[in-house]
């Protein structure tokens, strides 16, 4: 289950998904220096229109993609703070691919509930969309913006 799963906090500390139960959550491999970096505007407006009603967005910088994510975790906060204007929650840069994938990342590739995509993760800005019972609903490839998964959000909300 989604909610056992540990992942680190940029200060190097470990948490349990299960701080997340009962939320609708919004999984997102990001990068910096990406072409589809822009996409945090609508990712913080998405955030900042349903957070009150139990959406969460956790971020996951990766550098796996032709480098994109160069930057240490306090710098990637600086940039998204500064740029983007970003309040939701970013966690540790980490692998989504390979021997060292996180948990967290087999977890949602091994258990969307739509097997008919590839597992593996093809670039930066891939989303993972769970619903209230901890189960991966949606899953949608970088070019999908955040605008276009609001009506998902908003019938997961709404159940």
């Amino acid at each position: 289950m989604i909610y056992n799963i540990e992942v680190e906090n940029q200060d190097g500390t470990k948490e349990k998904l299960e701080k997340y139960k009962d939320k609708v959550l919004l999984i997102v491999n990001t990068a910096t220096k990406c072409g589809f970096t822009k996409q945090y505007t609508e990712l913080e407006e998405l955030y900042e229109k349903y957070n009150d009603r139990g959406f969460e967005i956790l971020d996951f910088p990766c550098n796996q993609f032709f480098m994109q994510a160069p930057e240490t975790d306090e710098e990637i906060n600086t940039i998204c703070s500064l740029k983007y204007n970003t309040k939701f929650k970013r966690y540790h840069k980490i692998d989504v691919n390979g021997k060292n994938a996180t948990e967290l990342y087999t977890y949602l590739k091994n258990n969307y509930i739509n097997k008919e995509r590839s597992v593996r993760i093809k670039w930066n800005f891939t989303k993972f969309l769970v619903n209230k019972k901890g189960e991966v609903v949606g899953r949608y490839e970088p070019k999908t913006t955040p605008k276009e998964i609001e009506i998902d959000i908003e019938r997961l909300l709404n159940e």
